[in-house]
């Protein structure tokens, strides 16, 4: 395996479904801005969307993975058996979820959105859209058990793929924002169940190469089964403890009038960099690494795990500088424009300033997560997942009164960095991983780089300054060249100083 071409392959369709996204909200913020009903959809499309990051990104292949990984070395009997039991009872138990909140989604709701409860209007229509957007769990989850069957025989492309689906839908319906005028907020909320259907479907069509599910009511509970289910609930909380804190911040944002929204929209922007630098190298390297592990090799395992780190801290490290120096002029290049005006712009580009300080942290807890993953441990991660997610709530409750929205991001990328840091500690003591002399240097020379291209971005900002503003019609064309002209920038200096090596690309692992 090739970690760079992999996570090219990965990044690539994922970079063409955050591209749709980024277009998505941008007629997001066109027709809805930052009022009350985009609050209300945020709300309802938080859910689906939090539980689709949290089983799609490498959630389930962080418990799926290595357990299914042994069963092959069984034979194909023995994985298919193990495969069809899994889906079976991920089958049963999500939909009798989804009935469940379907029947009490105003209590669900009250529990999602206490600031909406004040608001009866706000309240019956977020409940209203949430039933509507709920059934999407089923559906995507499923599309993440196809996705790790597929990741597990080192075929990214179409689980990476798949997320497309909703967001062609999406802006298919934004596009008719004047004719749907309030009723959009509902036609938004069906495709995303549609959406949540298709992409099951599309996945479906793939892995019928290596699995094909037979649904049963009757099901053999194996001891590799209670196993892996028992690994799977600290899987989806320790990988997905970033998605989990932004959850916890839009409830508490909920009793703050548009706060949903701007926390909505910097999320938005920065997730595409986490998207390559934390989940996409900690996707590819979980098969390889468990199976390493497996067969206990040392120098395979040091070398494939230093690596993934370099390329994180490579990609994460520039993309941090540049969203801290730019938060305003990107925000405003992207979604100032109608509804979205400029105090949701100032407000948006603070909450993305302090996400971007904890950007590094995201990543470092992706690749450091699959790291123990690999070795079949999904406790560890969990536990200090709680810790992140407790003094992530705490610090948010008690500064919100004072600070308001802006709190939450800050909140978030605080926690982040003290569970990566718990993270490496229990890595460096378990004597799981340890930094060799070429990442310490390459970390040096990544840093030097990154400094010079933030300095090349805040020069050219304060060149383009009247071009960027919030009148100025080609804001974002100009936002464009300055991004394309900072990554250029970066990587020349990055091969000058061999921070990025061509030779790397032909590397496997």
């Amino acid at each position: 395996m090739n970690i760079i071409k992999s996570t090219g392959t990965f990044s690539f369709y994922t970079l063409i479904s955050r591209i749709l996204g980024y277009l998505r909200d941008i007629l997001f913020a066109i027709s809805l801005g930052s009022g009350p009903l985009a609050d209300v959809f945020f709300v309802a499309f938080r859910i689906p969307n939090t539980f689709r990051r949290l089983f799609g990104e490498g959630s389930f292949n962080a418990a799926f993975i290595p357990s299914y990984s042994k069963e092959l070395v069984k034979g194909k009997k023995k994985s298919e058996n193990f495969a069809n039991n899994v889906f079976n009872i991920l089958t049963i138990f999500l939909l009798a979820l989804v009935i469940l909140i379907e029947l009490f989604m105003p209590f669900f709701v009250s529990l999602i959105a206490p600031g909406f409860r004040s608001d009866p209007e706000k309240f019956v229509l977020v409940t209203q859209l949430t039933k509507i957007t709920f059934p999407f769990i089923l559906f995507v989850s499923l599309a993440s058990f196809f996705s790790a069957i597929l990741n597990s025989h080192n075929r990214f492309a179409a689980a990476s793929a798949a997320p497309i689906i909703l967001n062609i839908l999406m802006i298919g319906v934004l596009f008719f924002w004047k004719i749907l005028d309030d009723k959009l907020v509902i036609y938004l909320s069906y495709s995303v169940s549609i959406a949540g259907f298709l992409q099951a479907i599309f996945l479906l069509m793939f892995v019928k190469k290596y699995f094909k599910p037979k649904f049963e009511i009757h099901f053999i509970i194996t001891k590799q089964i209670k196993i892996f289910f028992k690994k799977l609930l600290p899987s989806i909380f320790s990988s997905g403890v970033t998605q989990i804190n932004i959850l916890v911040g839009t409830i508490i944002a909920s009793f703050q009038a548009s706060a949903v929204s701007y926390l909505y929209y910097a999320d938005r922007i920065y997730q595409i960099n986490l998207a390559i630098a934390g989940i996409a190298i900690g996707t590819i390297i979980l098969p390889r690494l468990s199976k390493y592990v497996q067969q206990n090799k040392k120098l395979d395992i040091e070398k494939i795990q230093n690596k993934s780190l370099e390329l994180s801290l490579l990609l994460s490290f520039p993309a941090a500088i540049g969203l801290i120096i730019a938060s305003e002029e990107i925000v405003s290049s992207l979604f100032g424009y109608g509804s979205f005006d400029e105090i949701s712009v100032k407000n948006s580009a603070k909450a993305l300033l302090y996400f971007s300080l904890g950007l590094p942290a995201f990543s470092f807890i992706k690749i450091f997560s699959s790291f123990i993953f690999a070795r079949d441990n999904t406790k560890v991660p969990f536990y200090f997942s709680t810790i992140s997610v407790l003094l992530n709530i705490l610090i948010s409750i008690y500064f919100f009164r004072d600070f308001g929205f802006i709190i939450i991001p800050i909140a978030t990328s605080i926690s982040s960095w003290v569970n990566a840091i718990l993270l490496y500690v229990y890595l460096h003591r378990a004597k799981y991983f340890k930094f060799n002399k070429e990442l310490v240097i390459q970390f040096s020379r990544i840093l030097f780089s990154s400094i010079i291209m933030g300095i090349f971005l805040y020069k050219l900002i304060s060149y383009f300054g009247n071009q960027l503003s919030y009148e100025s019609t080609y804001k974002v064309v100009y936002m464009l060249f300055l991004v394309i002209l900072s990554i250029l920038i970066y990587f020349t200096i990055s091969l000058l100083t061999k921070a990025f090596k061509l030779s790397d690309i032909k590397i496997k692992y």
